[in-house]
């Protein structure tokens, strides 16, 4: 038995595009669109980046942050309905020691001419390594990156 109990959270972003739906979704769909907001950044060295957007597809990616270990994340996609939904379950490590499972919705909500992005992870985070504030921290980062691939201004409540 681990000293550490797994700590189970879920949290809730919701967060406004311009953007349309499509465009948004398209952002997630396309690999080499997704590559540049989710995986790429400043201190980010991505080493594995493969995409399999369908259903019972594969996702993974393997990266390390400032030279430090390795962080892998393994996802599948378990719906996906173009410009409404996704719903994936991934798993991430560090230095091949288990980190996180989570179940993870994102809805594209039509509002206007653009959109209202609703993003809700179910995770189980493990032995203390990570936890749902710093996971809900990354997710905000994550779609920060993505309003710019997206050619819009900072969200200041993020």
């Amino acid at each position: 038995m681990t000293a550490n109990p797994v700590v189970h959270a879920s949290f809730t972003i919701e967060r406004s595009y311009a953007a349309s739906p499509a465009r948004v979704f398209a952002a997630f769909a396309d690999p080499a669109q997704k590559r540049r907001w989710f995986a790429e950044g400043e201190g980010w060295e991505v080493e594995q980046f493969d995409v399999d957007f369908r259903v019972g597809g594969h996702e993974r990616s393997r990266f390390r942050f400032q030279g430090g270990p390795p962080i892998t994340n393994d996802t599948v996609y378990q719906v996906i309905q173009p410009n409404e939904r996704i719903i994936l379950a991934y798993a991430m490590a560090i230095d091949g020691a288990p980190l996180s499972g989570s179940l993870l919705t994102m809805e594209f909500v039509p509002e206007g001419t653009g959109t209202r992005f609703v993003f809700t992870e179910q995770g189980a985070y493990l032995d203390g390594k990570d936890g749902p504030i710093h996971r809900e921290e990354g997710s905000r980062e994550l779609l920060e990156a993505l309003a710019r691939i997206l050619g819009e201004p900072a969200n200041p409540a993020a």
